[in-house]
């Protein structure tokens, strides 16, 4: 059985790549727009790892492992901010952030 050809790797990533940055755009609630970004970076990964395949090297996974670990980061540092959100406004509307200031 024949691997699918890149170009098929390159429009599901960028499918859910719209898919995120879609749902970024038009949910109001955090936590949503914490999963849309972890679905635009998963998008990214699958990207690297697809590129990183047909060229014949590790490249593509290694860098893939290391945007994981920067978006682990990026989630705990987010879901810190919802929770200081949440506790001082009693909402995760994203519109109430600007609150947050000083």
């Amino acid at each position: 059985m024949s691997p699918a050809p890149l170009s098929a790797w390159m429009l599901l990533a960028a499918l859910i790549f719209s898919i995120g940055l879609l749902g970024l755009f038009t949910r109001r609630s955090a936590i949503a727009a914490l999963l849309c970004v972890e679905l635009m970076a998963n998008a990214v990964n699958l990207n690297l790892v697809a590129l990183g395949y047909y060229r014949g090297d590790l490249e593509g996974q290694t860098m893939a492992l290391f945007g994981i670990a920067l978006t682990v980061a990026e989630v705990i540092v987010g879901l810190a901010i919802v929770i200081l959100m949440n506790r001082t406004h009693k909402t995760i509307d994203i519109d109430s952030a600007s609150e947050l200031k000083g």
